[in-house]
C-alpha cells in the first residue's frame, strides 16, 4: 500500500469566499473559523468570506486566513477517518502541516502566523524588496547568477525551489531586476515579477525571523504525531525544539518544495492530498512526478467525496 501525504498551500493561494461552504454546512469546520476570530480578537472570517480582496491580500491577514481554511477542510477529512503518513506545507503551509500533525494547537498557530505576517511586512520598507519567478533555468546556474548579482548590484537569492523549471528569486529591487535582465544568459525562458509585499525567504527577512523566534520560544509545542517535512531541509522533523529552529530559519531560507516532494516519494508516498484554497501545489507536484495521485481538497464537496 502506498503512503499518503497531506500538503498545505501557502501565500498566493487565497481567494475571497474560500472555506465558506464548509463553514456553512460542517460544525467542525465552523468551529475552526470561530476559534480563529476568538484567538485573534477580530472578525478574520468576515475578511475571508466577504473581502475585499485587497484586505485579504495583506500578508498578516492572508497567513491566518489560509491556515484557517486549510484546517477547516482538514476537519471534514478527519470526520471521514482519512489520516496521513506524512504532512508538509509550502512556506506558511508548514504551520497547517504542524497543526495537522498535532505539534501546534490551531489557536497558537493562528496567532503565530498573524505575528509572522506582521513581522514580514515590517522587515523591509515597502517598495525596496521584490520577488520574481524564473522559468526554465537550472538551479545551480541560477544560484551562481544570484551570487554574482548579490556581490555587485544588490541582494538576490533563491526563495522557492518549486518544481523542475520553476524557481522563485527574492531580494532587493535592484537584485531581482538584474535577474530579469540577465536570466536569458543562463537559459531562463521567462522571468515574471510577482505581486508581493516583500522579499520573502531571503536574508533580508532576518529581522522578521528574530522577532518570530521570540514568539515561538514561548509557544507550547508537542512532538509531531506524523512526520512533517520541513521546507528548510526537505526532511522529516518531529521534535519540538528542532521544529522551532526550522520555523525561524524558514523565514529567510529557500523553500525546498521540489526536494520535499521528491523525498516523500522516496519514502513510498504515492498519494498527495492538497488541503486548502486553490490547486497550486497539485500543479507543482505533477511537475516533480506525473505518476503520483493528487487530490485537491478546496471545497466541501471535494472533501466529502474524497476516497483513498
Amino acid at each position: 500500500m502506498g503512503k499518503i501525504a497531506f500538503v498545505f498551500p501557502g501565500q498566493g493561494a487565497q481567494s475571497v469566499g474560500m472555506g465558506k461552504d464548509a463553514y456553512d454546512s460542517h460544525a467542525g469546520a465552523k468551529a475552526v473559523f470561530d476559534k480563529a476570530d476568538e484567538a485573534l480578537g477580530f472578525a478574520l472570517t468576515r475578511i475571508i468570506f466577504e473581502g475585499p480582496d485587497d484586505e485579504l491580500k495583506i500578508t498578516y491577514n492572508t497567513q491566518p486566513a489560509l491556515l484557517a481554511t486549510s484546517i477547516a477542510y482538514l476537519e471534514v477529512l478527519k470526520a471521514q477517518g482519512i489520516r496521513p503518513d506524512f504532512a508538509a506545507g509550502h512556506s506558511l503551509g508548514e504551520y497547517s502541516a504542524l497543526v495537522a500533525a498535532g505539534a501546534l494547537s490551531f489557536e497558537d498557530a493562528v496567532k503565530t502566523v498573524r505575528a509572522r505576517g506582521e513581522f514580514m511586512e515590517q522587515a523591509v520598507p515597502g517598495g525596496q524588496g521584490a520577488m520574481a519567478a524564473v522559468l526554465g533555468a537550472e538551479r545551480e546556474a541560477l544560484r551562481e547568477l544570484c551570487g554574482a548579482i548579490s556581490a555587485n548590484i544588490g541582494v538576490v537569492e533563491l526563495a522557492n525551489v518549486n518544481c523542475p523549471g520553476q524557481i522563485v528569486v527574492s531580494g532587493s529591487k535592484a537584485g531581482v531586476q538584474a535577474v530579469q535582465e540577465q536570466g536569458k544568459e543562463i537559459g531562463a525562458k521567462r522571468v515574471i515579477p510577482l505581486e508581493v509585499s516583500g522579499p520573502f525567504h531571503s536574508s533580508l527577512m532576518k529581522p522578521a525571523a528574530e522577532k518570530l523566534a521570540g514568539v515561538l520560544a514561548g509557544m507550547p509545542m508537542q512532538p509531531a504525531a506524523v512526520p512533517v517535512v520541513a521546507n528548510v531541509t526537505a526532511r522529516a522533523v518531529t521534535e519540538p525544539e528542532r521544529i522551532r529552529e526550522l520555523l525561524v530559519e524558514q523565514v529567510y531560507s529557500p523553500v525546498l518544495w521540489e526536494d520535499s516532494v521528491a523525498w516523500l516519494i522516496e519514502q513510498g508516498v504515492d498519494t498527495f492530498v492538497e488541503i486548502g484554497s486553490g490547486t497550486v501545489l497539485a500543479g507543482l507536484i505533477k511537475k516533480v512526478d506525473k505518476n503520483v495521485n493528487i487530490h485537491s481538497v478546496n471545497s466541501l464537496e471535494a472533501a466529502q467525496s474524497l476516497k483513498i
